[in-house]
């Protein structure tokens, strides 16, 4: 199922908390709506769902304007973090749900709706666990329930709203891990909404990056962690360092020294690295201060270095070799071996 997003405004309160979103989700894609508290994610899937009406703009499944269809005519699928499920109710009729509520011309018979759970029972990789009851069951195991149940209705459209935030970290990367798996057997079209960076780059076809109500970048893992396209997105996708520097005749300047880089454009910007994309530099021009902390991080050391002055100090984390010369109080010279530099203004 295609999904189209057209200059989607909505407001609570007059609150602008969507600012005329547009996104294209192409059929059986794995989208991810990444971004801080705030960032309209939720309010996106939301709307996506039916659980709320744009203020302005359209939604279209296919060609069908969906923008003020009810929840109960889109045909999706809904997962929750918190798993929503039905306690006095076996697992088997926790997922066989949707399909026994539906109205009499529409339901399937009763053998026919328990072949259909206990078939997606077995695809959650949970075969004898039917008579059990939610309590009886891990907290990855009632995700998996609760996302059978949500496929149980066949929808169009499967939509996960943090559904991994409850469960700690080692069943969080099996579940994506399998959730991947499961995705590419069923070629649903999904969307789901993470805070978790890594969650979202390992698991998504492409990540809509999201700030105050806004897309600020849509690409695959690798645009958007090699590629940002804005500060935002630099500093919110993985690790990174921001220096003010200035660009003249093409050197690069920090503080009024050259470090060792050149760009092509002219004038005051704000460079931006990853502390692990450095290189130290025993002569020649770099970004140098005193090391004033460091830390093993498995295979590499952590090193916090002063690259300020005595009035404003400004400490930076990069990451160098084990066995670089980099003690507490001595000085050393880097310089970013790949970055990128936004113009100001």
């Amino acid at each position: 199922m295609e999904i189209r997003i057209e200059k989607i405004r909505k407001e609570f309160d007059r609150y602008p908390a969507l600012h005329e979103v547009s996104l294209g989700i192409r059929p059986g894609e794995l989208i991810a709506l990444l971004g801080p508290s705030g960032s309209g994610k939720t309010t996106l899937l939301r709307l996506v769902a039916g659980l709320e009406r744009p203020t302005t703009g359209r939604i279209f499944f296919g060609q069908e304007d969906a923008s003020w269809k009810p929840v109960q005519e889109r045909n999706v699928g809904f997962v929750f973090q918190h798993y929503a499920l039905f306690r006095h109710m076996t697992i088997l009729d926790n997922i066989a749900f949707g399909l026994t509520v539906r109205p009499r011309h529409i339901r399937p018979p009763k053998e026919e709706i328990r072949r259909r759970a206990l078939e997606l029972l077995d695809m959650v990789q949970l075969t004898g666990l039917e008579k059990r009851y939610p309590n009886q069951l891990s907290g990855g195991q009632r995700q998996r329930v609760a996302l059978a149940r949500a496929m149980a209705i066949e929808p169009r459209v499967l939509l996960l709203d943090e559904p991994f935030g409850a469960l700690d970290a080692k069943v969080r990367k099996e579940l994506r891990k399998w959730l991947r798996e499961f995705h590419d057997r069923t070629g649903h079209t999904t969307i789901f909404v993470t805070h978790d960076q890594e969650e979202a780059l390992e698991l998504a076809d492409r990540v809509v990056v999201m700030s105050q109500g806004r897309i600020e970048q849509v690409g695959s893992s690798d645009d958007v962690y090699d590629r940002p396209n804005s500060p935002f997105v630099f500093s919110f996708i993985g690790d990174s360092v921001s220096l003010p520097v200035t660009v003249s005749g093409g050197a690069v300047s920090h503080l009024g020294a050259p470090i060792g880089i050149r760009d092509p454009h002219e004038g005051q910007g704000q460079l931006f690295f990853r502390p692990g994309e450095v290189e130290l530099v025993s002569e020649g021009d770099g970004l140098s201060g005193r090391v004033t902390a460091h830390r093993r991080l498995a295979g590499t050391r952590i090193i916090e270095v002063d690259v300020g002055t005595a009035q404003q100090p400004n400490p930076v984390e990069i990451q160098v070799p084990l066995d670089a010369a980099a003690e507490r109080g001595s000085v050393v010279t880097f310089r970013p071996v790949r970055w990128k530099i936004f113009r100001e203004g």
